[in-house]
């Protein structure tokens, strides 16, 4: 069966720390994300976590996921650093990376962006209304000009990311604050998309606006399956 192969990485390791939790999420957050997917019938989703044989990411696994989805919170250091490595190359040779929340300090989504990606922070319920600021891009497409998370963590500027390529949502919390919550980069032949909703305290995964940008995305990030580049020397083209 065709299809984009979309496989959803989550560390794991909240559900079973937080009655809370596991009653937003009973099949933990790449399970709800997994069950969103899985309603578009050209995504073929699964789910990995940290506490897999090689976090659920062997070469093989890899080679053959379209998109990679990530999201990671308490246990960023416990990834290891040849597991980074790895989706590191997949991603320079056309794997699409979708970061979600606080995978903004994943060791992955830190390498590729080259800076600290660090932020102001504070989960306090805040009211979130998120603003399209791009119309017309496929990430937002079926989203009106904005959406409201009644609840939810507060990430405030400044974000210590480079230029995005795009920006294609921003956020004003009740609290004052803006955050640019949806950009997009490439890097090498991949596409990458920072979604910034979803801590794992607030029901944000069963929002159908933010599951129909996570669906969007992986369609955008999907790779075209070009033929690589080739590097090195090489004889002159025109005889």
């Amino acid at each position: 069966m065709a299809g984009i192969k979309a496989l959803v990485w989550n560390e794991g390791r909240q559900k079973n720390s937080d009655a809370n939790i596991e009653r937003i999420y009973p099949r933990g957050i790449h399970g709800a994300i997994v069950d969103a997917l899985s309603r578009d019938v050209s995504i073929r989703a699964e789910a990995a976590t940290l506490e897999d044989p090689e976090h659920g990411l062997p070469p093989s696994r890899l080679d053959q996921t379209d998109v990679l989805i990530w999201w990671g919170h308490q246990a960023h250091d416990a990834v290891r650093d040849e597991v980074v490595d790895r989706v590191y190359k997949r991603v320079l040779a056309g794997m699409g990376l979708i970061v979600l929340h606080s995978g903004h300090f994943s060791k992955i989504f830190k390498r590729l962006m080259g800076t600290s990606c660090d932020l102001k922070w504070r989960e306090a319920h805040d009211r979130e209304v998120l603003w399209v600021t791009t119309p017309g891009h496929p990430i937002v497409h079926g989203i009106t000009d904005h959406f409201v998370l009644e609840h939810e963590e507060m990430y405030g500027e400044h974000f210590d990311i480079p230029e995005p390529d795009e920006t294609i949502l921003i956020s004003w919390f009740s609290g004052g604050e803006v955050f640019r919550s949806g950009v997009t980069y490439r890097r090498g032949m991949g596409r990458i998309f920072y979604f910034r909703p979803g801590h794992e305290t607030y029901p944000t995964y069963h929002h159908a606006d933010v599951q129909k940008i996570i669906t969007n995305a992986v369609h955008w990030a999907a790779p075209a399956h070009a033929s690589p580049s080739k590097y090195g020397h090489r004889p002159e083209v025109i005889p």
